[in-house]
């Protein structure tokens, strides 16, 4: 399987991973043929990218986390959000206030389960890679968007060495990171335009408002509240809402701000189509020691798979072929299947970039 930009894909390939709403339901189911009109439904719902099963890749990515679990941490947060109500002093009766809390305090309690729950298995795989199999749609993306973050930080931790309580917190604060978002207009949140300084700055506030949030309403603890507060800090101090610079920010920020930039650049949005991981990986090696902590780069980077298997790509030497196991050791170097093309049919050779040192993968392919 393989993901590519919904405008190329073409009437006849096979969708590879289900597709959802807003509401958790199954919009298209994998394995459904897609026709035009099936194409069109998709971009309805706000989708650019897919993932699908064609010629060129057969084989099947597994998501890091189980699917289930991915599902129901995605419906948690939604729940979060979208069940967000603050309660009135002068226009909300006692039982009103109490039924808000105690549906408050159970979301809550749900995603600090789902968090302990992703932590103790993905602890579990030490020599873990991370390639996310996850489709996110307008309507979705900040709660998928969430989870991601929270996986791509946790995976990050474990090889910068966190201890378990501290992975604990951090993937529960990166779950969390943008809850502060809910007070935020959705008509600048989803602008598909170049945001103006003032529509900058109101989205500037929902570090602070996140934060205090979850410190008036929760009782989670001060090292997963800070996530909220802290994860658009930079490391050379351009960033904010303090403009805090180095060790003066928490580790566990530090961590996030590496996560959730990687996945935010490697997801479509309405004012820019998402970067392949190549790209996003290049982003972070460009800004290791500038906006991030150089160390924390390197810790992702050993574990972020550049070209995932079934990435079609462009060689060097002008060959087109797919990328059909990933070195671990050399996460850049792949073993490639590359295609010969004749008037009747397709042949094909294995390329292994380990031992092949003069080749380098040029570029990514989608519309092939």
């Amino acid at each position: 399987m393989r993901l590519i930009p919904l405008s190329v894909v073409r009437e006849g390939v096979y969708l590879a991973q289900t597709l959802y709403n807003s509401d958790g339901k199954a919009l298209l189911m994998k394995g459904t043929k897609l026709s035009n009109r099936y194409i069109n439904k998709i971009k309805e719902h706000g989708f650019y990218s897919i993932y699908i099963f064609d010629q060129y890749s057969e084989q099947e990515l597994e998501d890091i986390i189980k699917p289930q679990v991915r599902r129901k941490a995605i419906n948690t947060i939604s729940s979060i959000y979208n069940d967000f109500i603050i309660p009135d002093d002068n226009n909300t009766n006692e039982f009103r206030k109490k039924r808000i809390a105690k549906e408050r305090q159970s979301s809550f309690e749900e995603i600090q389960k789902m968090a302990k729950l992703i932590v103790d298995d993905i602890f579990s795989q030490p020599k873990l890679l991370i390639s996310l199999v996850d489709i996110k749609s307008l309507d979705t993306y900040t709660y998928n968007h969430s989870v991601n973050v929270g996986i791509l930080a946790l995976t990050i931790g474990i090889s910068y060495g966190l201890n378990r309580n501290d992975l604990y917190d951090l993937t529960l604060g990166c779950m969390l990171h943008d809850v502060g978002k809910i007070f935020i207009p959705s008509e600048i949140l989803n602008k598909p335009d170049k945001l103006t300084d003032e529509e900058f700055n109101v989205i500037k506030e929902h570090c602070e408002k996140g934060f205090a949030y979850l410190r008036e309403n929760t009782d989670l603890g001060p090292k997963v509240r800070i996530i909220s507060l802290q994860h658009q800090e930079r490391f050379d101090g351009s960033g904010y809402p303090q403009g805090l610079k180095g060790d003066e920010i928490n580790i566990l920020s530090q961590i996030a701000s590496v996560a959730d930039v990687y996945d935010a650049l490697t997801s479509d949005r309405p004012y820019r189509k998402a970067l392949s991981p190549h790209e996003a990986v290049e982003y972070l090696m460009g800004s290791g020691g500038r906006y991030f902590n150089m160390d924390l780069v390197k810790s992702f980077l050993q574990r972020i798979i550049p070209f995932p298997v079934g990435t079609v790509v462009k060689l060097s030497n002008g060959f087109i072929g797919t990328v059909e196991k990933i070195h671990s050791d050399m996460l850049l170097r792949p073993v490639i299947k590359v295609f010969r093309y004749n008037d009747e049919n397709i042949t094909a050779f294995l390329c292994d970039l380990a031992k092949e040192k003069n080749i380098v993968i040029k570029n990514i392919v989608y519309d092939v």
